[in-house]
C-alpha cells in the first residue's frame, strides 16, 4: 500500500479551483471564455495574496499569463490562419467536387472515401474549417437524392476528430500535450511519432463508422422544419400542351380552387399583360404569383406548368426566391462574433445583410417558451433561417462565421488556391522533416505560412484575425495556467500519488487504460484542452512512480481527450453536425459511446505492444 502526504494549502487550494472550472466548464449557460477568465484572475490573485514559495523563489502570478506567448497557442492560431487560407481560397473545392461526382454514383462507395478523406485532411488541418467545407455537400447531396442527412453527417463528423489525433498538429489538444510534456523535460514528440496507433485505431474506427453507424443512427427531419409559412414570388410558365392555352384567365383561376392570386402575366419578350378575367392565355405565358412553396408546386402541377424562379426553372440548384431574395439556412460557426451575443443586439441586417425569419437550436436545449426571440442568446451550432441575396450567400461562405446549409452552392475559384495549398505542405514538410537542413519548429513554420498568406493575398488582416477565436484563446491560456499550478504547488505529484492508491496492485495495462478513460470521460462533459493539460503532468508523474517510460502514459492522455464522441458539447464541431442533421442529444450517445468504447481498447492494446507494458 502507497501513504501519501496530505497536500499543501495551496496545492489545494488549485485542485479545488480546478474541480470548480471543471463544473463551470460543463455549464452550457456559462461562456467557456468567462470561465476561461475567471481562473487567470483567481489564479493571479490566490497567488499575490497569498505568495508560494518554491525552489527558485516565490512563485510569481504574472507567471500564469505566460501562456499568451506559449510556442503551443502560438502555433494553434497560425494554424488556423493557414487553414482559413485553404478554404477562402477554395484549395479544396477540387476534394468537395471529386466527392459530388462520386455520391452519385457509388453512394456507399462514396461514404468510405469521405470518411478516409475528411480524417486524412483533419490530420493536417484544423477540423472546423473541413467540416464547414463538407457540410454543405453532403447536404446537397442529400437533396438531390432525397435521402436523410443523417446517415453521414455524424460519421463525417466523428471521422474529422479522428483523422485529428494522428499528428502533432491535428488538433489544439495533442499540441497542447506534446508542448507541456516537452516543459516538462520528457522527449518532444515529432510530428508523426504517435501517427501508427492512431492509424490503426483510425482504421477499425472508419470500418464501425462506415458499416456500422449508418444502421443505428435514426432518420432525422431537417432542423427547420418545412411547414414554415413563407411566402415566395414566382412564375408558372404554361406549357404548349397546358390545357389552359386558350381559356380565359377567369377560368384557370376557378380550377385552381379561387386561391391562385395572379400578379401579371407576361407574354412574349417582356411585354405584359393586364390580368384581367376574360384574358385569353397562350403557351409560354408566365403567371406570376405569390404563395407558400407547397401551393406554388400544386398550382404548377394543376396547370400543367413550369414554375420559375427569376429566369430559370425551379430546382436544386435555383431555388425559390422570396421577393427577388434566397431562403437559406445559415449555422452560428465557433468562430463567429454572434457567439454569447442576443439576437436582438446581433444587428443581422447591418452587419450581415441577412433577415432573420426563424430559428432552431438542437432538442434538450431550446431557448424558454416564454422568451422572446430577440432575447435568446446565440451559441455555436444554432440554425437561423435567413433571406438574403444569392451574391451575398456566395460572400458568406467565403467567410468563416456563418455556415451556409443550403447545399446548392459552392466556393468560388480563385488562382490563389496552389499558393495557400503549397502554403501548408510547406509548413508541414518544414515541422515535419528533421533531417532538413533548413527544419523549423512547427510554431515557427506555421507563422511563416501566415506570412505568405499575408503577402500574396490569399489573405487580408482582416480575414487572419477573423480566423482567430477568442474562445479557443482563452482555454488553452487558462489551461496552461492551471497545468503549471497544480505542478509547481506539487498538486500533480499527490493527484498521481492518489490515482496509483486506488489502482494499487493492478497491472501497467490497467493503468494505462484507467488514465485514457478517466481523460475519455472527462473530456465528453468539459474543455478537451483543460483536460488534456490537466491530466498530462498527473500522467507523467503516475509513469514515474511506476518506474515506466512516460510516453505512453502521456499518449493515453493525448488520445483519451480527442474521445470526444458521447456528447454534442464534447468538440465545436459536434454541435454544427448536430444542427446540420437535426440529430438528437441520445444519437450521440448510440453511436458515440460504442465509438469510444472501441478505440478506448483498440489504442489501450496497442500503446501497451508498443512500449512493452
Amino acid at each position: 500500500m502507497i501513504d501519501i502526504a496530505a497536500p499543501n494549502p495551496h496545492a489545494l487550494g488549485v485542485m479545488i479551483l480546478i474541480l470548480v472550472a471543471l463544473v463551470m466548464f460543463s455549464r452550457e449557460k456559462i461562456p467557456l471564455e468567462t470561465t476561461a477568465l475567471v481562473v487567470l484572475i483567481a489564479l493571479a490573485l490566490g497567488f499575490t495574496w497569498f505568495p508560494y514559495q518554491t525552489d527558485t523563489g516565490v512563485l510569481s502570478a504574472t507567471e500564469f499569463f505566460t501562456g499568451f506567448g506559449h510556442k503551443a497557442l502560438i502555433a494553434v492560431c497560425a494554424l488556423m490562419i493557414v487553414g482559413t487560407g485553404l478554404i477562402r481560397t477554395g484549395a479544396l473545392e477540387p476534394v468537395g467536387r471529386f466527392l459530388a461526382s462520386m455520391w452519385g454514383r457509388w453512394p456507399k462507395i462514396s461514404l468510405l472515401l469521405t470518411l478516409i478523406i475528411t480524417g486524412a485532411l483533419s490530420a493536417f488541418i484544423n477540423n472546423t474549417p473541413i467540416v464547414v467545407l463538407l457540410l454543405p455537400l453532403l447536404l446537397g447531396v442529400a437533396m438531390r437524392t432525397g435521402t436523410s442527412p443523417s446517415k453521414t453527417l455524424l460519421p463525417m463528423g466523428f471521422a474529422s476528430i479522428i483523422g485529428g489525433m494522428s499528428t502533432t498538429i491535428g488538433t489544439s489538444t495533442n499540441l497542447l500535450v506534446v508542448n507541456v510534456a516537452a516543459d516538462l523535460g520528457i522527449t518532444a514528440f515529432d510530428m508523426f511519432d504517435f501517427a501508427l496507433p492512431a492509424l490503426i485505431g483510425g482504421a477499425v474506427a472508419v470500418l464501425y463508422l462506415w458499416l456500422i453507424a449508418p444502421r443505428i443512427i435514426p432518420e432525422r427531419q431537417a432542423p427547420i422544419e418545412a411547414e414554415v409559412s413563407r411566402l415566395y414570388t414566382a412564375q408558372l410558365r404554361l406549357s404548349y400542351n397546358s390545357p389552359f392555352v386558350g381559356r380565359t384567365l377567369a377560368y384557370l383561376i376557378e380550377k385552381s380552387g379561387g386561391d391562385l392570386k395572379v400578379e401579371k402575366i407576361q407574354r412574349g419578350g417582356g411585354v405584359f399583360v393586364t390580368p384581367f378575367p376574360d384574358v385569353v392565355l397562350r403557351a409560354d405565358d408566365r403567371i406570376t404569383t405569390t404563395d407558400t412553396q407547397p401551393n406554388l408546386h400544386e398550382y404548377a402541377r394543376v396547370l400543367g406548368a413550369i414554375l420559375h424562379s427569376g429566369i430559370h426553372a425551379v430546382d436544386a440548384e435555383h431555388p425559390l426566391s422570396a421577393d427577388g431574395m434566397q431562403i437559406a439556412e445559415v449555422a452560428i460557426t465557433p468562430a463567429s462574433r454572434l457567439v454569447n451575443v442576443k439576437i436582438g443586439n446581433a444587428r443581422l441586417q447591418s452587419r450581415y445583410s441577412l433577415r432573420l425569419l426563424a430559428f432552431h437550436r438542437f432538442e434538450g436545449s431550446q431557448p424558454r417558451e416564454a422568451q422572446g426571440l430577440d432575447e435568446v442568446i446565440l451559441r455555436s451550432g444554432d440554425v437561423l433561417l435567413v433571406q438574403s441575396s444569392p451574391e451575398n450567400f456566395a460572400e458568406l461562405k467565403r467567410g468563416a462565421e456563418l455556415l451556409v446549409l443550403d447545399g446548392s452552392g459552392v466556393l468560388p475559384k480563385t488562382k490563389k488556391a496552389p499558393i495557400a495549398l503549397a502554403t501548408m505542405m510547406g509548413v508541414v514538410m518544414l515541422a515535419a522533416f528533421d533531417f532538413l537542413p533548413f527544419s523549423l519548429p512547427i510554431e515557427i513554420a506555421a507563422l511563416l505560412g501566415v506570412l505568405v498568406l499575408i503577402v500574396t493575398r490569399c489573405l487580408s488582416w482582416r480575414e487572419a484575425i477573423n480566423a482567430l477565436s477568442s474562445q479557443v484563446i482563452l482555454i488553452i491560456v487558462s489551461s496552461l495556467a492551471m497545468g503549471a499550478a497544480l505542478m509547481k504547488t506539487g498538486g500533480a505529484d499527490y493527484l498521481a500519488q492518489l490515482f496509483l492508491v486506488i489502482t494499487f496492485g493492478a497491472s501497467p495495462t490497467f493503468v494505462l487504460a484507467g488514465v485514457m478513460l478517466l481523460m475519455a470521460l472527462l473530456t465528453n462533459v468539459v474543455s478537451n484542452n483543460a483536460a488534456a493539460v490537466i491530466g498530462t503532468p498527473i500522467a507523467i508523474g503516475i509513469a514515474q512512480r511506476l518506474g515506466l517510460p512516460a510516453e505512453p502514459f502521456i499518449l493515453a492522455v493525448l488520445f483519451g481527450a480527442n474521445l470526444s464522441f458521447a456528447t454534442p458539447m464534447a468538440y465545436q464541431t459536434n454541435l454544427l453536425v448536430m444542427n446540420a442533421g437535426g440529430y438528437k442529444f441520445s444519437d450521440f450517445m448510440k453511436v458515440g459511446i460504442p465509438l469510444m468504447i472501441i478505440l478506448w481498447i483498440v489504442l489501450t492494446t496497442v500503446l501497451v505492444m508498443a512500449y512493452g507494458l
